[in-house]
């Protein structure tokens, strides 16, 4: 497909474009070649070959991009790098590949990333195999292709190495593929927060203004680097030395400032790139959040960002922060660098990136670095996760999200961050306008559920994000959901015990432990240690009122010490209700019961999920991806998938209803053909077990005459649990499956378990045993249990089916008949459209937002 494009991020973080060939390119081509090295040139085309003849140009740069493609890597008018392929005769499934790369950019991974993009093009025209040749000699090109997760097959002959090797994506190329991806992501991300140098471009030099204020931020900061700012005339600037452009300060920049109006954005990059900085920070506003020339002028911003290889950090943002006492980078519209500790924070907005520093410090939620997005042009909280998952300095993440630019990636991402540091995020629970059809999606509930299957704690307010963030910044995870109430006030724990069932925690055997309003620190103290060696007790929850006015008057601090003392010291969390003097920010305490309890649901919550294996993908027998036909009939898709559907047959007279049970033979049903009528046996919209043809006809003449002429006919098969299986698209997740149970009072209360797609082992089981109905599948009331592997096997299939195919925009399985030696799917729809957005997928890029 001609148009093919993406912008790339290389092993050192520097981002460069990849585009499919032009003819234009011909001169640019010949002066790449003249760049080569005589090695270089004689590794790849296996002689001296000094020069391009003509008419090898004219081959190299004119493609059909079918049989032949080639791509080339370029950075700014040069072009760095050419990649190739060529079909091996006409129909053939096997293909040629080639690449070759400048010398003063060989070791930058951009050899995997061509044969990347080379590989998923030749997928789209049927290609299967790739084959090279290779000189012994050239051990990167070698590299390259052992590496990357493909099964070579290697021969050596007439002194060159043969390789050959199947394209298709394996789970082993797609793990390099995305540890490349996080490397590179990460890189490009540590270049922005610890940088040797920052130009500001658009600090006045009266002082006044926001480049002014930033500039100011920087110095009194501490920043430990250098600080350059640009200026058209003046020499100094807030003190600083001044210049007309950041090369002519001779210092090394890696980040630009830019706080100048959108009309000048453009100069400012293009200086930007000269001083050889890796990313932008673009603090102005009047981009796309204004529309209409700001949408344009955005777009300009990223054309001149992508063609000088630099990654972009908003428009429209607050900015971004580094504690780190190696660095102490504050390139904020705030004033203060927050609190140095442990915790990562983005937040997508920048309006309310000021406040929610000030509440940070506030709190005493000390944070490794903070990133304001804005606009999300370029870097967003996707490739923060990247930077955040192996940068020592940070044991939490915090997100403030608005929207999802990536949400498969997010999701993607977050399972694997979550496993090894926490993820708490705000984040909408709404789900997509416009879906078609009638079927259900996930509520707010299950949003919320989807992001703690993922690892990420879901919050509904910045409150809460703080709330968890203190308590995961400060104390261990609890080992389970049993919780000691410790407290001088049985009104207080009174409301713990409520609070503890409201957020699905159990209050231990033996508590709450209730102390007199009257009792000494040292008591308070004794109650404390006792529960926190308790070995039924997995957390404690503290409440703590003052003692009547004229008692104790000189014991705040004792009571404080002993609460702190204990929570320094134990193995578990401690979350305080405490009404008396201030606490360390050690122990973290919260304005009411209700808030420190829930705060430790979340992580409890979070902490189970930390304890299940993650699972796997299983190998599916019988799926044929190759013959599925999206614009036929569902049943020949799903068959594809290893799904039958019981065959049924439509009728819309009498006489008709009986030839479709005289095909289908004897007993049959017949259903009312509205979709939102075919499975209503309790309106009379299914007649079942008709033995003879006089049973059809009357049951039609019932049918036709309440609910229309429009009938199905279908074979009777065994009896069974009615069970429905969904797919819908979610904002955050992309395809997510649907499990529950069939029944009117299933679907009023919305008893539906929802995981996304593709599912693993783990997940699939987990749908099938988390309904609240789940136990009628199991032998309820001495009823013989369903086949719990088969309907584990069925939604591993349409997880799968979902997943590999975008255009599928909704699915429903109604009903499936669940049964001791198997199911029975009786009706299937399916919608589709235009391909959904499915950006994680295929080859490595950027956001193109």
């Amino acid at each position: 497909m001609a148009g093919r494009e993406a912008d790339v991020l290389l092993s050192d973080g520097s981002a460069v474009h990849l585009r499919q060939i032009e003819p234009e390119d011909a001169a640019a081509i010949v002066d790449f070649h003249s760049r080569m090295s005589d090695r270089t040139r004689y590794l790849r085309y296996f002689s001296p070959y000094p020069r391009i003849p003509e008419r090898d140009l004219e081959r190299f740069v004119n493609v059909d991009h079918h049989d032949r493609e080639a791509f080339v890597i370029v950075s700014g008018p040069r072009i760095m790098a050419v990649g190739r392929y060529e079909r091996l005769g006409p129909g053939s499934s096997e293909a040629e590949v080639a690449f070759v790369v400048e010398d003063a950019h060989q070791g930058r991974g951009i050899g995997s990333v061509l044969l990347e993009h080379l590989a998923d093009a030749a997928q789209g025209h049927g290609i299967t195999r790739f084959v090279a040749e290779v000189l012994p000699q050239n051990s990167g090109m070698l590299r390259v292709f052992s590496d990357f997760g493909y099964q070579v097959q290697r021969q050596y002959a007439d002194g060159v190495v043969h390789l050959e090797f199947p394209i298709a994506p394996t789970e082993k190329s797609r793990e390099v593929q995305e540890s490349r991806e996080q490397r590179t992501e990460a890189r490009s991300i540590a270049r922005l927060l610890h940088p040797r140098g920052v130009a500001v471009y658009g600090a006045s030099a009266s002082g006044q203004g926001i480049g002014a204020a930033m500039l100011g931020h920087l110095r009194d900061g501490g920043y430990t680097g250098t600080i350059i700012p640009v200026h058209r005339r003046a020499d100094r600037v807030a003190g600083l030395p001044a210049y007309r452009s950041a090369v002519d300060a001779g210092v090394a920049v890696d980040v630009a400032l830019i706080a100048v109006p959108p009309e000048g954005v453009a100069k400012a990059v293009t200086d930007a790139a000269a001083a050889g900085a890796g990313g932008l920070v673009v603090v102005s506003a009047g981009f796309a959040e204004a529309g209409g020339e700001g949408t344009l002028a955005q777009r300009a911003l990223m054309d001149a960002a992508r063609a000088a290889g630099l990654r972009v950090i908003g428009p429209n943002c607050l900015g971004v922060a580094n504690t780190d006492p190696a660095v102490r980078l504050n390139a904020t519209l705030a004033p203060r660098l927050p609190t140095a500790g442990r915790v990562g924070f983005f937040s997508q907005s920048g309006a309310l990136g000021v406040a929610l520093l000030a509440e940070a410090e506030r709190r005493g939620l000390g944070l490794s670095s903070f990133v304001s997005a804005g606009n999300r042009a370029d870097v967003s909280g996707n490739d923060l996760l990247q930077y955040w998952q192996d940068d020592p300095g940070t044991d939490a993440v915090l997100l403030y999200l608005e929207t999802f630019g990536n949400p498969r990636k997010f999701a993607r991402l977050a399972r694997r961050m979550s496993r090894v540091k926490p993820v708490v995020a705000v984040a909408s629970a709404t789900r997509p306008p416009g879906l078609a059809g009638d079927l259900p999606g996930p509520d707010t509930r299950a949003v919320t559920a989807l992001f703690a299957r993922s690892g990420v704690i879901r919050v509904d307010t910045v409150a809460e994000l703080f709330d968890v963030g203190i308590l995961l910044a400060h104390q261990p995870l609890p080992a389970g959901r049993r919780v000691a109430v410790v407290g001088n006030s049985s009104a207080l724990s009174g409301l713990a015990l409520a609070a503890c069932r409201a957020n699905g925690l159990t209050v231990a055997e033996g508590y709450p432990h209730d102390l007199s309003p009257q009792a000494s620190a040292h008591d308070f103290a004794d109650a404390l240690a006792d529960a926190a060696v308790d070995d039924r007790v997995d957390a404690l929850v503290v409440v703590f009122a003052p003692p009547l006015p004229g008692q104790l008057p000189d014991e705040d601090a004792d009571f404080a010490a002993a609460l702190s003392s204990v929570a320094l010291a134990g193995e578990k969390p401690t979350v305080a209700m405490f009404l008396l003097g201030q606490l360390p920010s050690t122990v973290p305490s919260y304005p009411s019961v209700e808030e420190a309890v829930r705060a430790l649901g979340r992580v409890a919550t979070y902490a189970e999920w930390l304890r299940r294996p993650p699972g796997a993908l299983p190998v599916l027998s019988g799926v044929d991806p190759g013959a599925a036909d999206l614009d036929g009939p569902p049943t020949e898709l799903l068959a594809a998938y290893g799904i039958t559907v019981e065959p049924s047959t439509s009728a819309r007279s009498a006489v008709e209803a009986v030839a479709a049970a005289d095909a289908l033979g004897y007993p049959v049903a017949l259903k009312a053909a509205g979709g939102a009528l075919r499975h209503r046996i309790d309106l009379g919209a299914v007649r079942l077990a008709l033995a003879h043809q006089d049973d059809v006809r009357t049951a039609y003449a019932e049918l036709a005459g309440a609910f229309g002429p429009h009938v199905l006919v279908q074979s009777m098969v065994a009896p069974g649990v009615a069970c429905t299986v969904d797919v819908v698209e979610d904002p955050a997740f992309g395809p997510v499956v649907g499990f529950g149970l069939g029944g009117v009072a299933s679907e009023l209360l919305g008893d539906r378990a929802w995981r996304a797609a593709p599912l693993t082992d783990r997940a699939a089981a987990a749908l099938v045993d988390e309904p609240r109905a789940a136990p009628l599948l199991h032998g309820y009331r001495g009823s013989e249990p369903v086949d719990r592997d088969a309907l584990i096997d069925l939604l591993l299939r349409v997880g799968r089916l979902a997943d590999e195919h975008p255009r599928i925009r909704a699915l429903s399985l109604n009903p499936v008949l669940a049964r001791p030696d198997g199911y029975a799917v009786l009706h299937a729809s399916i919608e589709t459209g235009e391909a959904g957005t499915r950006p994680d997928t295929g080859p490595r890029r950027l956001n193109t937002a």
